[in-house]
């Protein structure tokens, strides 16, 4: 097997930082996202909606989106576990993962891509042109101020995003955090205490899976 990633990009990040966790070591191939890679004939064919990660497995064939990617591998290599362990916690990690994705994810998404003249046309990934909606970047830098808000709410009466055991929850919404400090110049400040508390928990993660 190997990924096709790119270095940097919040997507690809949600997998490498699962494998980081995991202890898993694939071979990767690194999409150049600024010259256009992702959308040329070759990478489609591996990934139709265009966009990295891409795990290709030994027989060719291609799974393209993280999520799936995560679950593809977290079968074949079940410890330490990350999506819960029994249907209850399974389930509250879903719920977790559908949170951060859509209150977190989607915004910090749209404040970037509506905003940069770099996505001009391409405002959501993909091969078909898709304008830039100003009012949308507005809106994702106010939504994604309510997430930090209700985060920091919640990680004030938990140690993990899905209970007391760390997941691929906690994975996005890391890469949430850091998607919007680097794209969108906003993130947690000195009063969420609670998520800076949480942050120093996954470095301490990483740094004992390393």
């Amino acid at each position: 097997m190997r990924l096709h990633t790119c270095t940097g990009a919040p997507s690809p990040r949600r997998v490498t930082l699962y494998l980081d966790l995991k202890g898993i070591s694939l071979d990767q191939v690194e999409v150049d996202l600024r010259a256009g890679e992702h959308m040329r004939p070759a990478f489609a064919a591996r990934s139709p909606n265009h966009t990295v990660p891409v795990l290709e497995l030994d027989d060719g064939s291609c799974i393209w989106e993280s999520s799936a990617i995560r679950r593809y591998l977290e079968r074949l290599h079940p410890e330490p576990p990350l999506f819960g362990v029994g249907p209850e916690a399974q389930a509250a990690v879903d719920c977790w993962i559908d949170w951060v994705f859509l209150r977190g994810l989607i915004p910090v998404m749209e404040a970037f891509r509506n905003h940069f003249p770099g996505f001009r046309d391409h405002a959501l990934p993909g091969p078909r042109p898709v304008a830039q909606i100003p009012a949308l970047a507005e809106r994702g830098h106010s939504l994604f101020g309510y997430f930090l808000e209700d985060l920091e709410q919640h990680l004030q009466e938990t140690a993990w995003l899905a209970g007391d055991h760390l997941s691929v929850a906690d994975i996005d919404a890391l890469v949430t955090i850091e998607f919007a400090e680097r794209g969108i110049k906003s993130g947690p400040t000195t009063e969420h205490a609670a998520i800076a508390a949480w942050r120093e928990r996954f470095q301490e993660r990483l740094n004992a899976a390393a």
